[in-house]
This record gives structure tokens, C-alpha cells and sequence, in this order.
């Protein structure tokens, strides 16, 4: 079954093992560039992508504003359709929910559309501990699974694999899942789809119950829609009996023309494909047509805090296209697992916090760091969030909810010094000399020459040893600049424009 992120180390210490595995920066720099050229071919063929973009961006932001009413409009007409809607605070409940349905029909598996929101919950894990097997369906999470591994990108979650990866996994875990794998599969990509599809189809055609998420809900006609490429949702989405969806608050839609703009362009960010080869959409129970009980699970799970965050709401206007993964250096250097959530890359940095809180614990608190805010998420971004601006919040937000640490970080401490130092102009003006002693010492006999002929320490000690493991540092002017001033009235003399 597919793991879970729990436990897993904060940023740093994830992202530096994974820039020490070789074989998975090549398969991501493979992949991401790949996508990136697909995702640029199809967008520069839209006359003005950026007024599309606004589009996308306004019908977000319409459905965020009256959320709570929105809401309703949605339970009220999948109620009237025959759906059975229920709410959920957490993952606790949602996942209690879900299992109650599979008691209720004396289920012991089913089979799943690919899912964010039912991995952000871990309901794998839970129906597991239930007794009930889930099966994922979409060929990439069916590697994730069969692997025992963890998803790495939001789009493509086996995206740091490789054929030949994909191959020994096939033939090693396929026969305890189900139907196992050919004996003389080979790693071409349409032997390994067929394999699936053949392990896959007697699942289909088994199971009595499905689980979906859905990419978005239109609120004025009670439809949930799932969009996707390989046909194996749509299987989940009418052969079982019983149908439980999981849906994320976040995605209403207020109106079923509001769609236009977000089927547009999804498909152009994510697959890089003008349309998704498939587009389903349901309502509640339609008599003799697919099945005949339906579910809709509406989930919170931290979306009330994240839409009461000024800065950090516009994070819920995400549509899961994964373009800002396939831009972002740090994500493609480090891949998805360093982020410790089913949610990585750019987009995982700020709805993780977001949806978590600050303060909670290290490894939520490390990812608003995981940027170099070079901006390159926030200019591909099909529904334009600005991904610096809320990382830069968030670190304000970091720093906030540390400050009353008995023990403090060593960066809070000094910057305290820092502080401390900077408020006094006596205790300032005596490390000025302190500092031109220390760098009149080195000039002569310590350091080494860096650019223009200033002395550099190569090695600070101790701790600060690791602020120099790939920089120099400087070494302190021989005067502060109080002194110069002093001895030279503000005019450069000869010594000085030697220096």
C-alpha cells in the first residue's frame, strides 16, 4: 500500500540526500524538461494566454469570496440529484466516512481515480487498517503503489522512476496485487501500459465500490468533474455500484459556464495537451446509469485557515496543473519526496503551512525556505498565484510563532545579538575597532587574496563553519567607517584608493 510522509526530516536534510542520488536528477531533469518544452509549445499557440490566465484567476476568486453560500448551492443540488453529501472537518472524519460506506456494502477493496485530497488524508492507510484493500487505478500511482513508495510530483507521482525501474517493479510486485506481470515484459513504455491495463481490467470489473476526488464541483448544477488521460477514472466512474467522492471546499465552481476558462487551461499547464482526452462529469444518481449510490465527501482539513490567510488564500485558487513543479530549479534538483508531502514542489512550500499552520512543527515550518523566489512558479502559474509573495509571508509568519522559544534557533539568537549590538552607538563603535583590529591582523598574516585583492577566511569555527562550507567570507575593513571619515573628512587618499 502506498506509504505516508509521516516522520519524514525537515527540508534540508531531505533535499540533501536527495542531491547526492544521481540517478534521480537525471530522471527528473529528464522529465521536467520534457514537460516544460510540451507545456511551451501548446500555451504559445493561445493568442492571449495572459487574459486567459485573469479569466482562470477571477472565477477562483469569485467562488473563495462567498465560499460558505457557494457551499450550499452545492449540497442542495447534488441532494436533489440522489447524492448523499456529507462534511468533514478532517482527515479523521472523512476517512471514517468513507470506511462506513465500505462496511455498509460489505466491501473488501476498491478501486480509486487519482487523488490528491485522498492522499493529503491518508485513506489508503485507513481503509487498510479496516480490512479494505484500495487499488489505485491511475498507472503512475499504480507504480507508486505496487513500489511501496511515495508520490513525488503532483501530476506525475512516479516521475522519479525510470522504464527499467518501472520494469523490475512490474515483475516483482504485480502477482501479490493481483494478476502478475507478463514473463517476457520488456521496459518499452507500451508493454509496460498494457501490463497495467491487463492487471488493472480485472479490477475494474470486479469491484463494486470506486473513490474519486474531483477536479472541480460546479455549485449552480450539483457536478463534480474529473478530468484525466489514460480512461481509467471514467472505468471507476460508472462500472461500480457505489461511488464515494472526496472533494476539497476549495473547488467549487460557482457556475457551469465559470468552467470555460479552467478546462482551458488546465490541460495546456499540466499535460501540456490542448484537451484532456478525458472529461467526466456526474451528479448525484441517474437510474440504470452507472452507479446507483453516490457520496460526496466535503472536506476542510485546514482550507477555512488557509482561506482566512490575507496573503495565503490565493493559494486555494490552485487547479493541480503541477507547472510551477516543472519550473522550479529547487524541485528539480531535489525532486518530490524532499518535502516531506503529497503536495511538493512550489505549491507544496505554501499550501502545506497554509493548511497546517505555523509553528506546529519543523518540517512544515522548513518548506517556505524551499525557494530561491527566483518567480518562475508565479509566471507559470495558470491561475496566478503569487508563489513568492505568500512564501515570503509565511517565513514572516515562521519567525513570528518562534519568538517566544525558551530555547531560541541559532539564527534567532543572532540576530538578537545583532540587535543588540546595532542599539547602541557606543558598543558599536567598539566593535568598529574591534573589527579593523581583527582586520589589519589577518591582512598580514591570515586569509588568502579573493577578487581585488581583499583577504578572505576560507573556514569560520565551530557551528559557523557551515555558513563557509561553500562561500568565503570577507575579511573586516581595517576601519570602521566612523574612523575613516574621521581621519580622512569623506576624501579617498592614495592608501585608501589602493585598497
Amino acid at each position: 500500500m502506498t506509504g505516508t510522509f509521516v516522520g519524514m526530516p525537515a527540508f534540508p536534510e531531505a533535499a540533501r540526500a536527495a542531491l547526492a542520488d544521481t540517478q534521480l536528477r537525471h530522471n527528473l531533469a529528464h522529465a521536467t524538461a520534457t514537460i516544460r518544452g510540451k507545456r511551451a509549445a501548446v500555451v504559445g499557440e493561445v493568442e492571449d494566454w495572459e487574459s486567459l490566465r485573469l479569466a482562470g484567476a477571477a472565477v477562483k476568486d469569485r467562488a473563495l469570496r462567498d465560499l460558505d453560500q457557494q457551499l450550499v448551492t452545492l449540497e442542495e443540488q447534488l441532494t436533489a440529484r440522489g447524492a448523499t453529501v456529507h462534511w468533514a472537518r478532517d482527515a479523521a472524519e472523512a476517512n471514517a466516512i468513507v470506511a462506513d460506506v465500505a462496511r455498509a456494502h460489505a466491501v473488501e477493496e476498491v478501486v480509486k481515480v487519482k487523488s490528491m485530497v485522498t492522499q493529503e488524508i491518508g485513506l489508503n492507510e485507513a481503509l487498510e487498517a479496516e480490512g479494505i484493500a484500495a487499488w489505485e487505478t491511475d498507472l503512475a500511482e499504480l507504480i507508486v503503489q505496487l513500489g511501496e513508495d511515495l508520490p513525488s510530483h503532483i501530476l506525475v507521482p512516479a516521475i522519479h522512476r525510470n522504464r527499467a525501474e518501472i520494469r523490475d517493479i512490474f515483475r516483482r510486485r504485480m502477482a501479490t496485487a493481483g494478476r502478475p506481470a507478463p514473463a517476457d515484459l520488456t521496459d518499452e513504455p507500451a508493454v509496460l501500459a498494457a501490463a497495467a491495463r491487463e492487471h488493472l481490467r480485472e479490477k475494474f470489473l470486479r469491484a463494486k465500490m470506486a473513490v474519486s476526488g474531483a477536479n472541480f464541483a460546479v455549485a449552480d448544477t450539483g457536478t463534480l468533474v474529473v478530468v484525466e488521460s489514460e480512461g481509467n477514472g471514467r472505468m471507476c466512474l460508472t462500472l461500480p455500484e457505489v461511488l464515494v467522492s472526496v472533494v476539497g471546499i476549495e473547488k467549487v465552481v460557482p457556475t457551469w459556464a465559470e468552467l470555460d476558462p479552467l478546462l482551458r487551461l488546465l490541460p495546456r499547464s499540466s499535460t501540456g495537451e490542448r484537451m484532456n482526452p478525458y472529461t467526466s462529469t456526474w451528479s448525484g444518481v441517474t437510474p440504470g446509469d452507472g452507479p446507483q449510490e453516490v457520496h460526496v465527501v466535503l472536506l476542510d482539513n485546514g482550507r477555512s485557515r488557509a482561506l482566512a490567510d490575507d496573503v495565503g488564500r490565493q493559494a486555494l485558487r490552485c487547479i493541480r496543473c503541477s507547472a510551477c513543479l516543472n519550473v522550479c530549479p529547487v524541485y528539480e534538483r531535489t525532486g518530490g519526496h524532499a518535502y516531506g508531502s503529497v503536495y511538493p514542489g512550489p505549491i507544496g512550500a505554501i499550501l502545506n503551512p497554509l493548511l497546517k499552520g505555523t509553528g506546529v512543527d519543523e518540517q512544515t515550518d522548513a518548506l517556505p525556505y524551499a525557494s530561491s523566489l527566483c518567480g518562475a512558479c508565479f509566471e507559470a502559474c495558470p491561475v496566478r498565484i503569487d508563489i513568492p509573495e505568500v512564501l515570503v509571508e509565511l517565513r514572516s509568519q515562521v519567525v513570528d510563532s518562534h519568538r517566544e522559544d525558551r530555547v531560541p534557533k541559532p539564527e534567532t539568537a543572532a540576530m538578537r545579538g545583532a540587535g543588540w549590538m546595532f542599539g547602541d552607538a557606543a558598543r558599536w563603535a567598539r566593535l568598529g575597532r574591534v573589527s579593523g583590529l581583527v582586520g589589519r591582523v589577518l591582512g598580514r598574516v591570515g586569509g588568502r587574496a579573493g577578487p581585488g585583492g581583499r583577504r578572505t577566511l576560507s573556514r569560520l569555527p565551530g557551528p559557523a563553519a557551515a555558513w563557509t562550507d561553500a562561500r568565503d567570507l570577507p575579511a573586516p575593513p581595517r576601519e570602521s567607517f566612523r574612523a575613516w571619515w574621521r581621519r580622512t573628512d569623506g576624501r579617498l587618499d592614495e592608501e585608501d584608493q589602493g585598497r
